[in-house]
């Protein structure tokens, strides 16, 4: 019998050692991308679970001690990612979004200033909360002893400037309880305000309780009754024209986080 292979044959037999050459390459190209995508995979949601940045914060001129403590932990526990703080009074922040300055967050003392660029932010969430007091120099020299005792003409008053939201809630409480004062001087922020306590060229002023908080050194506070005081409230949003908006929304959450509110309540704020 002839073992010659017919033209059939021949191309069936080169088919099957064909076949058989290719199956060994095709496994290894397919474990390859596989390995490929896996690794690919892996490091995309790596990524994604911890997104690093560097963000430009603007915050209300009240938050630049606690925020200051506050941004040093989340740095610590989000290696990559870097704060940087802008402060100034709540209507200097706004303006600055209006005119499109290259910003992440922005944290208001107030409800209305954040309202007034609500088309340039997220959906904002009140962070914390503060009252005023009236800060007097060291040992209240003057004794003063109420707001009413704020209208004496021989004291030397300091407020923030009516735009601002501490000058807001300061006007809303005086004129609340009919009481007339005429500053010397009124301030672009708050921090301001109390600056001209701490230097002696102011007797007495009205700021935040964890302004005088921080200076306690300096200064002495002086509590206003819940009854005759007003609540700042703090909202804390992202800017819509972030360039890091997943690491925004991260440091937005974080803040009201167990860890973001002890650092603010410890600073003297309280709960929103």
């Amino acid at each position: 019998m002839s073992l010659a292979l017919t033209p059939a044959r021949r191309r069936t037999a080169a088919a099957v050692l064909t076949a058989a050459l290719l199956v060994p390459l095709a496994a290894c190209s397919s474990n390859d991308d596989t390995e490929k995508d896996t690794a690919g995979s892996t490091a995309s949601g790596s990524a994604g679970a911890a997104p690093k940045a560097n963000l430009t914060v603007l915050a209300a001129a009240s938050l630049t001690d606690v925020f200051k403590t506050a941004g040093a932990a989340y740095e610590k526990s989000h290696p990559g990612t870097k704060l940087t703080f802008s402060f100034a009074g709540s209507q200097e922040l706004v303006a600055q979004v209006s005119q499109g300055s290259p910003a992440d967050v922005l944290v208001t003392a107030d409800t209305k200033s954040m309202d007034k660029v609500k088309a340039d932010t997220g959906t904002p969430t009140v962070i914390a909360k503060n009252r005023l007091v009236i800060a007097t120099g060291k040992g209240n020299p003057f004794k003063v002893d109420e707001l009413k005792d704020l209208a004496d003409t021989k004291l030397k008053v300091v407020l923030a400037a009516p735009e601002v939201p501490a000058g807001k809630y300061s006007k809303k409480i005086l004129d609340a309880q009919k009481i007339t004062v005429k500053p010397v001087s009124q301030e672009p922020n708050v921090r301001a305000v109390l600056s001209k306590v701490e230097l002696g060229e102011a007797d007495a002023g009205l700021v935040y309780k964890t302004d005088a908080e921080s200076a306690k050194d300096k200064v002495d506070a002086v509590e206003i009754p819940d009854a005759q005081n007003a609540v700042a409230q703090y909202p804390a949003a992202t800017l819509k024209d972030s360039k890091n908006a997943e690491a925004a929304a991260a440091f937005v959450t974080w803040l009201s986080s167990p860890e973001g509110r002890k650092i603010l309540q410890d600073a003297g704020f309280q709960k929103p």
